[in-house]
């Protein structure tokens, strides 16, 4: 099978948004019984984020160098998160509805920003039309085939009982469909190629292992691409995706993976394992500089040239303790962390606000609101070194689109190298609390010139072959040529 993913995939870089708590614009609904804003998050707190305010801070994120959004769910829903979907053809109106995402969507085009959207297809809610049909009407539903449904009466509201429907992990306020019903595969089909002929660029699939289908899916791919060949379609995949990253079902996952690797070796020394070890990142093993070069090397080759290319790269997300807080503050580690995640295969994703320090433990506590009005407490050089990074990535098409391999990984030290034609990177890290020191000979550096520019910092000296290099303490270092 030929295998062929999105060609602005492999140069984007992605912003991860959680709508209700990105930014409020006073241009949006202006509804009653908000928390205020920055306040602590609460599972059922709204804090009044729209897509006028995302609108407005779209050239916020031009300057920092995104060229793609991934929004968490915007269709109306009774929760923050809006994981509960009620309507999958309307934009909530807290959110300001079909016409505020029209309006959203158009500037970010203007701007070349792409827009995908979570699709949430496993499971809808109690406030869903068939789900509160049969609520209304029991067993002589025609809608009774659309979801799971064990005995009666339905217990939907009933905390004292059990719920007796298949619901999402249980919880009675997410039916999960009955993707085994033709009339409910063809309603979430057109669902997605509706969105896709408005304009979206792709889809993150929420949980889409647990539609245990490859059919669904690859219609559901074939569908789509017939809309829009260069729509993006990423999978919520915890683990290894071999199963769905064959060509015909996902373009690529959501690479917690690289997230596990990366903190275990450029965030060991800080690395608080509380919060993260309840996600499905797991406990993170710690590791030396060889074992992390491996999992590098078997990152970049596990799957097809092109998949790798396309994987969403993550060190974060709303469904994670927030980044500053699991290395507990630690600026040195963040640093290399975001250098990592940009000189590595893949679209990165940034979880707002990560750039510029925002905290957070578990779920609630990481769908903090970004603190527009309160830039005192930003980290302006993280930011800083962020926007560098991604600078950087977006510079060098070798960063983007190149061949990776392995140079050279002792205990403190990894480097590897990006090669695409004639423009090669050379990356260097080291998470040591010591200056570490390497050379490498002509024959494996293989360059085509005679040396690389350090393009990190203006002091720096230039890569060359036998001549023995320096990284610092806790940092890293990049050279390449621009050409």
């Amino acid at each position: 099978m030929t295998i062929i993913t999105p060609n602005w995939v492999k140069d984007a870089v992605f912003y991860q948004i959680f709508p209700d708590r990105f930014a409020r614009s006073p241009q949006g609904p202006r509804p009653g019984n908000l928390q205020p804003w920055g306040a602590p998050p609460t599972p059922h707190g709204f804090q009044g984020g729209n897509l006028a305010g995302v609108q407005e801070k779209l050239d916020y994120l031009v300057d920092l160098g995104v060229n793609a959004i991934y929004f968490n769910p915007i269709f109306m829903s009774a929760s923050n998160h809006r994981y509960h979907t009620f309507d999958y053809y309307q934009v909530d109106p807290l959110l300001g509805g079909n016409q505020a995402f029209k309006a959203m969507l158009a500037a970010a085009h203007q701007r070349g920003i792409r827009v995908i959207l979570d699709g949430v297809f496993n499971h809808a809610s109690r406030g869903f039309f068939p789900f509160n049909h049969i609520l209304e009407t029991g067993a002589e539903s025609p809608y009774l085939d659309w979801f799971h449904i064990q005995k009666w009466p339905l217990s939907a509201y009933d905390g004292e009982k059990p719920a007796n429907y298949a619901g999402w992990w249980n919880q009675r306020e997410l039916p999960k469909f009955n993707t085994d019903t033709p009339a409910v595969r063809e309603y979430l089909w057109q669902v997605a190629t509706h969105w896709l002929a408005e304009g979206i660029d792709g889809w993150r699939l929420d949980v889409p292992n647990e539609i245990d289908d490859d059919q669904f899916w690859q219609t559901f791919r074939q569908r789509c691409k017939a809309v829009n060949p260069e729509a993006y379609i990423v999978g919520e995949l915890w683990e290894e995706g071999d199963r769905w990253l064959q060509g015909d079902q996902f373009d690529a996952q959501m690479n917690y993976p690289f997230a596990r690797l990366a903190l275990g070796f450029l965030a060991a020394q800080t690395l608080d394992q509380t919060d993260i070890q309840r996600t499905g990142i797991g406990e993170v093993p710690l590791l030396d500089g060889p074992a992390f070069a491996r999992g590098l090397h078997a990152l970049h080759h596990q799957y097809h040239p092109e998949i790798v290319q396309a994987q969403m790269t993550m060190l974060s997300s709303h469904d994670t303790p927030r980044i500053f807080s699991v290395v507990q503050g630690d600026r040195t580690a963040l640093r290399l962390l975001f250098l990592c995640q940009m000189t590595v295969a893949g679209a990165p994703n940034v979880y707002y606000g990560d750039e510029i320090g925002l905290p957070g433990r578990g779920d609630p506590d990481c769908r903090r609101a970004f603190p527009w009005d309160n830039t005192a407490s930003w980290d302006l050089a993280l930011r800083a070194d962020v926007r560098r990074y991604i600078t950087l990535r977006r510079a060098l098409p070798a960063l983007r689109r190149g061949d990776f391999s392995i140079l050279l990984a002792t205990r403190h030290l990894v480097v590897y190298r990006r090669q695409y034609g004639s423009q090669v990177a050379v990356v260097a890290l080291n998470p040591g609390r010591k200056e570490a020191h390497f050379h490498l000979p002509a024959a494996a550096l293989a360059l085509p010139l005679d040396h690389l520019p350090d393009l990190l910092s203006k002091d720096g000296h230039p890569l060359q072959p036998d001549v023995t290099m320096s990284v610092p303490a806790r940092s890293g270092r990049v050279w390449g040529n621009q050409s």
